[in-house]
């Protein structure tokens, strides 16, 4: 698929799994007031993004997506010290999560990533979150930026509904059944997988893209 519609419908799916792996986290496992700060910022960076994507090359587009995956997979895999908490959060919390919104809404748009690859990093690594809160909270702001970044890639792309529908069903029905068995895996094996599986995704994107220059 060119670039521009695979970040369209990508971002299609994007939204469609995260409301579906949301629903039963609602009660428990996600800090509101981070993600309505990061989603908000997110929300007009992601247009910002959309211009500058319209400028680029599509190889180098994809390519700097591999290398900030690559650079959050390794980030991730690093031994850090344990987060003691939301009690303990810096309190300038809300100028941390308003810049991590606009980076995350920025990328959306320029990478069309509108998914955890990006969030759940930018939210354990510079908001000090424990994974398994993160992730929670990473669905509620993946759905906000995934329909603004479609709102702004709507002039640029085209969403392939077949292929969109193929991918979103059976991750929704995933994300329903995975969302059960989180609780279950602890946030180290969790955050490690998580990493891991970033990491192989990126060097896939980095290689395909190298080879088909």
């Amino acid at each position: 698929m060119p670039v521009s519609e695979a970040m369209s419908t990508s971002l299609v799916m994007a939204a469609s799994s995260s409301v579906a792996a949301v629903l039963p986290r609602l009660r428990h496992g996600i800090d509101w007031r981070i993600a309505l700060a990061v989603g908000a910022a997110g929300i007009p960076a992601a247009f910002v993004g959309t211009a500058v994507n319209s400028m680029l090359p599509q190889r180098i587009i994809l390519l700097a997506f591999g290398l900030l995956m690559i650079a959050a997979a390794i980030q991730m895999l690093r031994p850090r010290p344990d987060t003691r908490g939301h009690a303990e959060r810096h309190r300038l919390w809300i100028v941390r999560a308003v810049g991590v919104g606009l980076g995350v809404g920025f990328l959306t748009g320029l990478l069309g990533v509108g998914g955890g690859f990006v969030i759940v990093p930018a939210l354990v690594l510079l908001l000090a979150m424990p994974i398994t809160a993160a992730i929670g909270t990473s669905l509620i702001i993946t759905a906000a930026n995934s329909i603004s970044g479609v709102i702004a890639h709507a002039g640029a792309g085209v969403v392939h509904w077949g292929l969109t529908l193929a991918f979103a069903v059976p991750a929704v029905l995933a994300s329903l059944v995975a969302a059960r068995f989180a609780t279950r895996i602890s946030g180290k094996t969790l955050q490690i997988a998580f990493a891991v599986v970033v990491l192989v995704v990126a060097v896939i994107t980095i290689v395909r893209t190298l080879l088909a220059w």
